[in-house]
């Protein structure tokens, strides 16, 4: 293979992975739907990811903590349920209201 092409065919699979880890998230009511179990923390020091809520999908990237919420569980990327219990979660969040905060600590 040429060069040119292994770097085309390398750089789409990267692409592509990427793009499935994009954060459109959906809220399920059910633990076994969910791809993340989340417990939503007090404090940033206890959280893995601080998340900023986005109205527009074009803002959200791959764990960069920008999350846009969609109605349709097809169009998710994560399907999520919120746990009470700290113990049960896969990944603890706290919510930001800026934007610059966000991301993986």
């Amino acid at each position: 293979m040429k060069p040119a092409k292994l770097f085309i065919s390398i750089a789409m699979v990267f692409g592509a992975t990427f793009m499935l880890n994009a954060q459109i998230v959906y809220k399920t009511k059910y633990k076994s739907e969910a791809d993340k179990i989340i417990y939503v923390t007090e404090y940033k020091s206890e959280a893995d990811m601080i998340v900023f809520d986005t109205k527009y999908k074009s803002e959200a990237k791959p764990y960069s903590g920008i999350w846009y919420w969609t109605t349709y569980p097809s169009e998710a990327n994560w399907k999520v349920y919120f746990t009470k219990y700290k113990s049960e979660a896969t990944l603890k969040v706290y919510f930001t209201t800026y934007k610059s905060e966000a991301g993986m600590q």
